[in-house]
């Protein structure tokens, strides 16, 4: 019976790992939903990343497993392993190859991040009263000192080469704070715990953190930013799919920092302008009751009534606490 050659059984077995490595890496399901323009850059990058890790995978514990069998300890052979001092070309082999996967994954990550707007952040400087002007109330001037003069972000996710030097649809001031995301309209003066878009805009985020290093993630856009203290930051992207998203901070900021979460909805055009017409009508109101009522006529019970309520404390429960204290 005639042997097959080694190289024939390298040929089928490279054959075999190239389709499966291909098949795994192009048909997984780790990733979660893509909403965004960005996304599919991301996941072309990673699906190639995963089919060369599945492909290394299957031959190093191909090989163990081969040579485990092929080359295991047989009964009654007490001599010694054959004395085989290195490889010099198959040192070269496994030292080239790796070298040129890196070096090419490297050059591909680049264009990514370029594609995505990494090498171009380019944010608008404003101020807080320049802000409050402009919606025409003072609610955004009261989260932050008059004086405070927003830099513009030369770091972070800014205008992809399709976008350059055109300004952003939307742009929006995110501060992260221990443990919530703050987000002001400076185009109507919006203050929000989430993060309201329409679907198709460009998006600007200038990030700021208040406290310590926070870091903006939506998983879905594929996304991710760093906001850090006295370092404006910048992350530009444009939202493809209506829905609601998970904001996640991913970096460890505190004992709270896994509840330090909150929501990304994705308007239609319609809805968004809904959204932003209703919200504007409700802080106007707010801001005239506030104006309307002055505080230091109020007792302590009197003034805190509103958030109690929201909080879910009983009128007899906060009279009891203003009078223990």
């Amino acid at each position: 019976m005639q042997q097959v050659p080694v190289s024939l059984w390298t040929l089928v077995a490279g054959i075999v790992v190239t389709a499966i490595s291909i098949w795994i890496g192009q048909n997984h399901t780790l990733m979660p939903v893509q909403a965004s323009l960005q996304a599919p850059l991301v996941d072309g990058f990673f699906n190639v990343m995963f089919t060369i890790a599945i492909a290394l995978f299957l031959v190093v514990e191909g090989t163990i497993v081969v040579f485990l069998v092929k080359f295991r300890r047989r009964r009654g052979d007490d001599t010694d392993g054959l004395p085989i001092e290195g490889n010099v070309p198959l040192e070269i082999f496994w030292t080239a190859i790796p070298t040129v996967i890196v070096l090419c994954l490297g050059i591909y990550s680049v264009d990514v991040f370029n594609q995505m707007g990494g090498f171009e952040p380019a944010g608008h400087p404003h101020s807080a009263a320049h802000v409050a002007h402009k919606s025409g109330t003072a609610i955004a001037a009261t989260l932050s000192d008059i004086s405070e003069t927003t830099v513009s972000p030369t770091i972070g996710i800014g205008a992809s080469p399709q976008t350059l030097g055109k300004p952003a649809d939307l742009v929006v001031d995110v501060k992260g704070i221990q443990y919530a995301w703050i987000f002001n309209y400076p185009d109507s003066g919006i203050t929000s715990g989430e993060l309201h878009i329409p679907v198709g805009a460009d998006v600007q985020l200038n990030l700021s953190a208040q406290d310590v290093i926070h870091s903006f993630w939506v998983p879905n856009f594929r996304l991710k930013q760093d906001a850090l203290p006295g370092i404006p930051t910048e992350l530009r992207f444009v939202a493809t799919k209506p829905g609601t998203y998970p904001v996640v901070c991913a970096e460890l900021c505190g004992g709270y920092h896994g509840s330090m979460r909150t929501e990304v909805i994705v308007h239609t055009a319609e809805e968004y302008d809904s959204w932003r017409t209703e919200n504007q009508i409700a802080q106007q109101q707010n801001l005239n009751q506030v104006v309307a009522v002055n505080p230091a006529d109020l007792s302590t019970s009197e003034f805190l009534a509103p958030h109690t309520h929201e909080m879910g404390i009983s009128a007899a429960t906060l009279e009891s606490l203003v009078i223990s204290h």
